[in-house]
């Protein structure tokens, strides 16, 4: 069973064409609240991406993502040991097509991926990644980036404030379509390269516009852009 894939998500495969210097991997588990440890007061989980795309057509997709799910929850040596040979194999690979190695190791998860080691033996990888846990926010290596996520949630308001000390790009699931402004932040298109999102978003808001379960979900995971406007 291979952990990394270049291809075969959407948002992965679009971060791969828009980003000519650098080939982006990406681990895609099956998302649940002992990998996802905020999803609960966040209220994402339901709304998740993991039901849209080609999981949404094809079962065997979330099928797959368990199995790797299960994996890194029952054996975790054996996990991170296939991983970092899966992460060597991405540096020969880029360097073999003259482009730099990038990773995102959470599509779908939450791991504190800096505190089990990997991030600091592959410091010539861009890491990168969403997630829920404002604490995480200017407490990772220099070589992983962190978006922060956002939901309107009564519980995940001290997160949200957490996190706007920060410079972090803050990632917002809009319904229908983009504000010019959240949080009192510009709002730039995040739907095109999830590594542009991370180079250039410092103090921005990253929009999303809703996909999959989110179109039609009602969590204050995802904004309604007319009902800013209205308040």
């Amino acid at each position: 069973m291979k952990l990394l894939s270049r291809s075969g998500n959407t948002k992965l495969d679009k971060t791969n064409k828009e980003n000519s210097d650098y080939i982006v991997a990406g681990l895609s588990l099956l998302p649940n609240i002992k990998i996802c440890s905020h999803s609960k007061i966040a209220e994402c989980l339901d709304p998740c991406l993991k039901d849209a795309g080609l999981a949404k057509v094809y079962k065997s997709v979330n099928i797959a993502r368990q199995k790797k799910t299960d994996f890194y929850l029952n054996n975790k040596d054996l996990f991170f040991k296939q991983l970092e040979n899966e992460l060597i194999n991405l540096i020969k690979y880029c360097d073999k097509h003259d482009k730099k190695p990038a990773c995102r190791l959470n599509v779908l998860s939450d791991i504190l991926y800096e505190r089990t080691g990997i991030i600091d033996k592959f410091p010539e990888i861009l890491f990168f990644d969403y997630t829920k846990v404002a604490a995480r926010l200017g407490n990772t290596p220099e070589n992983y980036k962190l978006i922060f996520s956002y939901s309107g949630t009564e519980k995940y308001r001290p997160s949200v404030e957490k996190a706007l000390k920060h410079d972090n790009p803050i990632a917002v699931v809009f319904k229908n379509r983009l504000p010019n402004e959240f949080l009192n932040r510009p709002v730039i298109n995040g739907d095109k390269s999830d590594l542009i999102n991370v180079l250039t978003g410092d103090n921005k808001i990253i929009g999303l516009k809703a996909k999959g379960p989110a179109k039609t979900s009602d969590s204050a995971f995802i904004v309604n852009p007319d009902l800013i406007i209205a308040a």
